[in-house]
């Protein structure tokens, strides 16, 4: 594991992006980018803004459900986390999150590492903008899912 994993700076995007854009803290008052990482009990993951986004982080919850460790989830392009029928639909509310900034209560199936599909369900994704207001990517929580 390194880069952006328990990064200030990075954790600062992802939670302040989450608290002005959604309205709510994304981690409890006191946690940190360890707790975020290593022992929050939530899903999270983050894409970069290229073309074609890589994904740049993923807690330990995430990874668990995609079956990926830090090295192969953050060299993984984005759009590969869903199967090719499933990512019209991805793309359809990623763009309506760049437009919106936010949007919640996503249901959709992912694809895992060993092949293995399974649903998320209630999941929020948003902008991630840094202070000069300058998007960087955006990035996605849940807290439920279960096997396809």
């Amino acid at each position: 594991m390194s880069g952006l994993a328990l990064d200030p700076g990075f954790f600062a995007l992802l939670t302040g992006s989450h608290a002005r854009l959604v309205g709510r803290p994304l981690v409890p008052a006191g946690c940190g980018p360890d707790w975020l990482y290593a022992a929050a009990p939530f899903a999270v993951l983050a894409h970069d803004g290229a073309a074609d986004p890589r994904f740049v982080y993923a807690n330990r919850t995430a990874q668990g459900c995609f079956g990926y460790d830090w090295d192969a989830f953050t060299a993984l392009p984005s759009r590969l986390s869903a199967e090719a029928p499933e990512r019209a639909a991805r793309q359809a509310l990623l763009d309506r999150v760049a437009r919106d900034g936010f949007a919640t209560g996503y249901r959709g199936v992912r694809i895992a590492a060993s092949g293995r599909r399974f649903w998320i369900e209630d999941g929020t994704v948003w902008q991630l903008v840094d202070a000069d207001g300058t998007p960087r990517g955006q990035a996605a929580t849940f807290t439920r899912w279960r096997d396809a």
